[in-house]
């Protein structure tokens, strides 16, 4: 088993980058399900060749997605290691996350006699 090792600022940054287009994010969700070669998934899109060449080409700086020669084509698979990377990270915020609102609920929940009880009286007993 290969260990997982956290992402640097830099790849965060080129992951999020690379899934901020809806383009890139069917772009990967069409690899993930096979092997394709750019011009397949050209012609998937009302854009030009080059325009999913360049969306491929973030996707492949993300390291998201892995391009390879076969004869004159260029094929594209996703990269299942860098989608387990970017998932356990985005598993790590959602955990930040929801032990904060764990916190407000448990704020939130408290009597409000007991919030109370702590602070001065206005008399200035």
């Amino acid at each position: 088993m290969v260990a997982q090792i956290e992402l640097s600022e830099a790849e965060v940054d080129r992951v999020f980058h690379a899934l901020a287009t809806s383009t890139r994010r069917d772009i990967l969700r069409r690899t993930i399900e096979r092997e394709q070669s750019v011009s397949t998934l050209a012609s998937e899109y009302e854009m030009s060749f080059a325009a999913v060449q360049k969306h491929v080409a973030v996707l492949e700086a993300a390291n998201l997605i892995i391009k390879r020669a076969e004869g004159r084509e260029r094929l594209v698979r996703a990269n299942p290691e860098m989608i387990a990377r970017a998932r356990a990270l985005l598993a790590r915020y959602e955990e930040l996350w929801r032990s904060r609102i764990a916190r407000l609920d448990d704020l939130l929940a408290e009597p409000a006699s007991t919030q109370h009880d702590t602070e001065p009286n206005e008399q200035g007993d």
